[in-house]
């Protein structure tokens, strides 16, 4: 009942921003990026492909707004700004000479009708994996959702390699335009067909790039002006963000998924000497059932796991930790330091010549929620700051 009426609002209010702006993504090329993971990424990077290339872009992410030529902070936690506020956005762009959009959208954004009556030229899905079936209750229904923007899309971009997802889309996209792309099956957009160099880590960051060219392609940009951008784009903040590199790593990244964190610690294992020391929590009030999972995830690949605090709100710290160390495999050193700070302190005073210490969760955010409070944070700064107490001690 409160979920139909929470609907009902952001639909009206959607509505009537629409209207009221006098429904702008009608006169700009509006690219939508959804996906559990990879969205902000992607976003960023078709923004700047465009960029680069002469467009007059704007976009939304997670991590902030450029809109119009100035930048805006979205907020704390966000899924996708309120209906009047995207409308607004877009409005600002249109007024500006903006010719394309390009807009992060989250499945809460989209069950929320938050992106109502938004046109998409063209829909991207980096890939649907364990999330948010707090709100969604089943997989199919949080994949379906995703895959929803796409059927709003002229075109949708669809990740190949993602069997159960690209078959889902296909059963529900049959008369649409669908562009594939990906590194293992045969897709219209792969390293073969369209070659290009990353300065991005990961396996992960490679789906990025090739969902962005594809993106990119559709829209008929140059291939030589896609390459260039791709091979310049240094990345995302808080997304395998590099503090320090020397004697040992210490890595912010936002991963806050099961896939996201397998991914991420997959990928600077190959590039670690010694030891992976992970530090990391699960926000409150969401999804439960992935925090085993996550603890999983870690224990495959880190020697060292943290278990802290991300944004308890009114959770017990304590319970939540103990959720994510119910899926650590036996045998794995486990500390827990349920105040963040004193967690990223230990685990940079604990690091050694080689070793890679890796924060997850947080990434950008400027915050953490205790209780009912928004407090100030940052992981970056908690970082140097122990470098610096490490540095005279």
């Amino acid at each position: 009942m409160i979920r139909g009426l929470k609907g009902l609002y952001h639909w009206l209010e959607a509505l009537i921003a629409s209207i009221w702006f006098g429904f702008p993504s009608r006169k700009l090329t509006v690219i939508g990026v959804t996906g559990t993971d990879g969205k902000t990424t992607t976003t960023t990077l078709i923004y700047e492909i465009l960029a680069s290339a002469g467009y007059k872009v704007s976009m939304i992410t997670s991590v902030h707004a450029v809109v119009a030529g100035k930048t805006y902070d979205t907020g704390f936690h966000v899924t996708n700004p309120r209906g009047w506020h995207v409308q607004r956005f877009l409005r600002q762009a249109v007024d500006h000479g903006d010719t394309h959009f390009v807009l992060e959208v989250t499945s809460h954004g989209l069950s929320q009708h938050r992106v109502d009556f938004v046109r998409f030229a063209v829909g991207v899905l980096t890939n649907v994996t364990h999330e948010h079936l707090d709100w969604h209750k089943t997989f199919d229904a949080y994949l379906r959702t995703k895959i929803s923007l796409l059927r709003r899309a002229r075109v949708a971009v669809i990740n190949r390699d993602e069997a159960e997802v690209y078959n889902k889309a296909s059963e529900l996209l049959r008369r649409k335009r669908v562009v594939t792309y990906g590194i293992r099956r045969d897709s219209l957009i792969s390293p073969k067909t369209h070659p290009f160099t990353t300065k991005l880590i990961g396996t992960f960051n490679r789906y990025n790039c090739l969902a962005a060219i594809a993106a990119t392609d559709a829209l008929g940009v140059p291939l030589k002006s896609v390459r260039a951008a791709v091979g310049a784009f240094g990345g995302v903040k808080g997304r395998m963000e590099e503090i320090v590199h020397k004697p040992f790593r210490v890595i912010v990244d936002f991963a806050h998924t099961p896939n996201a964190i397998e991914q991420a610690l997959k990928t600077i294992r190959k590039s670690t000497k010694r030891r992976i020391i992970h530090v990391f929590g699960s926000a409150a009030l969401r999804d439960r059932t992935k925090r085993p999972l996550m603890g999983k995830a870690s224990g495959r690949y880190a020697d060292v796991i943290v278990l802290t605090e991300e944004d308890y709100r009114t959770e017990d710290v304590n319970r939540i930790i103990d959720e994510i160390a119910s899926g650590i495999p036996a045998g794995k050193v486990v500390m827990r330091l349920p105040d963040r700070d004193e967690a990223i302190g230990y685990a940079i005073a604990e690091a050694k010549p080689g070793d890679t210490v890796i924060i997850t969760g947080k990434g950008h955010e400027k915050s953490i929620a205790r209780g009912k409070i928004e407090y100030p944070w940052s992981d970056q700064e908690a970082v140097k700051k122990h470098l610096r107490y490490a540095a005279k001690n």
